[in-house]
């Protein structure tokens, strides 16, 4: 079992910059890839990074590269995403997910692929 907790959202003005958190307790074994999805209203859900925690290799999905970081505290058990450069489409409730295996490929952007899910935090960004 992985329990993920996600902390850090907030509102910014376009340009602004924010640091969203996901602590990680549980099954180290479960959470070999760990992804950052967010949701915007009646949108579908979106990879937008993810980490493979052995390494520390981390991937992007194209609109949020050169913007996004996501990197790890192994100390402190926590996954960050920051985000700098933020536009209004932004705008979405992030969430954290754990995996047990190496999503290579494409298969990290399927949210389908991930059994942990955090409950999310709110991003707004305001134009």
């Amino acid at each position: 079992q992985v329990q993920l907790v996600e902390s850090g959202g907030g509102s910014v003005q376009a340009g602004g910059s924010l640091r969203v958190s996901c602590a990680v307790s549980g099954d180290t074994s479960s959470r070999k890839t760990m992804g950052w999805f967010r949701q915007a209203p009646g949108k579908e859900r979106e990879g937008v990074a993810c980490i493979y925690t052995g390494s520390g290799r981390t991937k992007y999905v194209d609109s949020v590269k050169g913007r996004f970081t996501s990197f790890q505290d192994n100390a402190k058990n926590t996954l960050y995403l920051q985000m700098n450069g933020l536009t209004p489409e932004d705008t979405a409730m992030y969430y954290c997910a754990a995996e047990g295996t190496l999503l290579y490929g494409g298969r990290w952007l399927n949210p389908d692929e991930y059994n942990y899910w955090g409950q999310g935090t709110q991003v707004t960004v305001s134009s």
